[in-house]
């Protein structure tokens, strides 16, 4: 339902509870009122301890080894063979 349904659910119940003062025979506003105040309160409720379980962090395993990738590439150029060496590190750690 979300927090905005439920603070409405709320507000309106208590609308229907505290400030209408109406008399529709079989239908009690009073009681229609705190109904949805207690449906409000429950999906307020729900949605925040569904919120509280999906903002969980996970953290994962430290890494045990750094791993340097080499890849060796062999172009030509002129019908010359030139050799280029490349290391290939992941920012932000210290060699």
């Amino acid at each position: 339902m979300g927090i905005g349904g439920s603070i409405f659910l709320i507000a309106l119940g208590a609308i229907f509870a505290f400030a209408v003062e109406a008399d529709l025979g079989w239908l009690n506003l009073s009681v229609v009122g705190w109904v949805l105040m207690l449906a409000g309160v429950a999906g307020l409720l729900t949605t925040l301890y569904f919120w509280n379980n999906r903002r969980r962090t996970v953290v994962a395993a430290p890494v045990r080894e750094e791993r340097v990738v080499a890849d060796r590439v062999v172009p030509v150029q002129n019908d010359q063979v030139v050799q280029e060496y490349r290391e290939v590190r992941r920012p932000g750690h210290p060699v």
